[in-house]
């Protein structure tokens, strides 16, 4: 399957720039004195909303190729997918900034287009100041050794004179009495000639006791703190991966995830009907995704808060659209196809749209729209026979639906016989601040009646 493909830019020139296509790259103007007209750089682009930073995949030109507008030059690993970019100028690939491997922000330069070979002595010269002209990272001078001033009796040195009142602390009096010390006769050693208990101990010829409250010891060192978390004991032979671009992506979204104040509801569903339907459509190509997704949908139509966001904590919007996200584990990470207008669809229409999402997303040919656009999301582990689990909430979405596995149960009825149905628990993370309880409750309750009842999803 050929890699989807999006045009960048990257003219510098002082003449009027072309219109662009948007999300496909950054264009920043820039002054004819740090680049020649005729050398343009090529940017990161920016292939979806929340990408901050791109990976280089591989370069399909090397440097001296010749392009034409609309020719693929880069693969460049977003956080969903990789995808072709394009050029929409005839040149040279003069220089390559940032080699396969390597990442770089949206935006900034990743090659140097030349129009003609006099540039490209040029351009290798900029890209070389570009990898190298970034002065390092000036290491912070040592602290200043503190300078620690004890005051100390010194032996030479005579202790301070009283002046006029003797002053004696509290403690010291009641050591004076006690001992039956005279202190006109004492010469203190504290701060401006007070007298002290130790003053008072020694002139009794008592030895001082040691203080069990404050110890005038250098404290014991404490474990170091790890910023940002908890320490933890390495185990010997461990290995540190560092997070694909996609992993990153995933943690960074779960994390924000936690912001939001949510709450769960289950639900018991009988799935006899549906297995038998399943049974019935499975030879034309439907997945039970299809059919979950479908019923989902249909009673979003009948509950539109619970397909509502809410995204800036002081309004929330309506989605004119139902799309149905599903989460789908590929490899090195996580990633939810969209099934957009999965009400509108037909049963067979949806499971054909769902086989081909499923497989862009294993291949990371997705476009942005196809997994960025999810209104409600829907995640099914029950085919690894888990009965029941919490999904997080993804950002920008007010519910996620969980669905376990189908397992035979004993039910008893309201004339108290007992019968054995298959049963699959559902459980709904939605966002309090928009969906309550109760909305979330008939909610379940339609989709219930809609999997118990399914005849409705072929039509």
């Amino acid at each position: 399957m050929a890699s989807p493909s999006l045009s960048f830019s990257s003219s510098l020139s002082t003449t009027t720039t072309p219109l662009l296509r948007p999300s496909a790259f950054f264009l920043r103007p820039r002054s004819s004195s740090t680049i020649s007209a005729k050398i343009r750089e090529i940017f990161m682009p920016a292939l979806s909303s929340t990408m901050t930073e791109g990976k280089i995949v591989s370069w399909i030109k090397s440097e001296g190729d010749l392009l034409s507008k609309g020719e693929s030059v880069v693969v460049v690993e977003s956080d969903k997918a990789d995808m072709d970019v394009e050029t929409f100028y005839d040149g040279i690939l003069a220089a390559i900034v940032v080699n396969e491997g390597e990442t770089a922000p949206v935006g900034s330069p990743i090659g140097l287009l030349a129009e003609n070979e006099d540039e490209i002595a040029e351009a290798k010269a900029k890209a070389s100041a570009k990898s190298s002209g970034a002065p390092p990272a000036a290491t912070p001078p040592p602290p200043p050794k503190a300078e620690v001033l004890i005051s100390t009796p010194s032996a030479s040195s005579s202790p301070p004179k009283a002046t006029g009142k003797v002053v004696v602390t509290p403690y010291a009096k009641k050591l004076a009495k006690q001992h039956k010390v005279d202190v006109n006769k004492l010469v203190g050693t504290g701060p401006f000639g007070r007298i002290s208990p130790e003053d008072v101990e020694k002139a009794a010829g008592i030895s001082p006791k040691a203080n069990n409250v404050a110890v005038a010891a250098e404290p014991a060192p404490s474990p170091p703190v790890v910023k940002g978390g908890a320490s933890f004991a390495e185990i010997p032979g461990s290995s540190v991966v560092p997070f694909t671009t996609m992993q990153a992506a995933v943690s960074k979204n779960m994390v924000e995830s936690l912001s939001v104040p949510t709450f769960r509801v289950g639900y018991p569903v009988a799935t006899d009907a549906l297995d038998a339907l399943y049974e019935k459509v499975k030879p034309k190509g439907v997945t039970m995704t299809a059919l979950l997704a479908k019923a989902a949908a249909m009673a979003l139509v009948q509950h539109p808060v619970v397909n509502s966001t809410c995204k800036d904590g002081k309004t929330f919007t309506y989605n004119s659209s139902i799309n149905i996200a599903v989460a789908v584990a590929i490899n090195g990470g996580l990633i939810t196809p969209v099934l957009q207008d999965a009400d509108k669809l037909d049963l067979y229409l949806l499971s054909q749209k769902w086989k081909e999402l499923v497989e862009k997303a294993r291949a990371k040919q997705l476009q942005p729209q196809e997994y960025n656009s999810g209104t409600f999301t829907l995640s099914n582990l029950g085919m690894f026979g888990v009965d029941r689990f919490d999904a997080i909430l993804p950002p920008g979405q007010g519910a996620i639906m969980a669905v376990g596995a189908s397992k035979p149960t004993v039910i008893a009825d309201k004339d108290g016989f007992f019968s054995v149905k298959n049963k699959m628990l559902v459980n709904v993370t939605a966002d309090h601040r928009i969906i309550y309880g109760a909305d979330l409750a008939a909610f379940l309750q339609t989709f219930s009646n809609i999997i118990e009842n399914p005849e409705s999803l072929t039509i």
